[in-house]
């Protein structure tokens, strides 16, 4: 598998955390060996490994999410990658950052951040 796949991949396992609120599948696609920060859309910015995962417990206790990835664009920087993303969630889109580190071999998030987009058009290429 390409690098640039492999890191598609690892979006989609995000994702697919993020929809299930899978507490423990997310723990998992969470960097360990490098800083982490975040920033959910209407939240401070949160940093550390600890805090982050605090604020998943937060938005997991309401259940699973209603998000999926749209037209993801992966940047490849050597042992880190970014993707940029759109996030559907029911009828809103945001727009969002990914960024992935490779620690042993895996690609690992070490930070997301989300926001609204004024005129949702997650069909057109990103510019």
């Amino acid at each position: 598998m390409s690098e640039k796949n492999e890191v598609l991949a690892a979006n989609e396992a995000f994702y697919r955390a993020f929809a299930a609120a899978d507490l423990g599948a997310m723990d998992a696609m969470i960097a360990r060996a490098h800083p982490v920060a975040i920033i959910h859309p209407g939240w401070p910015a949160i940093s550390g490994r600890a805090s982050v995962m605090e604020t998943w417990r937060m938005i997991f206790a309401e259940g699973p999410q209603e998000t999926r990835p749209v037209n993801p664009e992966v940047y490849l920087c050597g042992d880190s990658a970014f993707v940029i993303v759109y996030e559907g969630m029911g009828g809103v889109f945001l727009v969002a950052t990914n960024i992935f580190v490779r620690e042993d071999g895996e690609w690992r998030l070490a930070h997301h951040q989300a926001g609204p987009i004024p005129s949702p058009s997650p069909d057109a290429p990103l510019m």
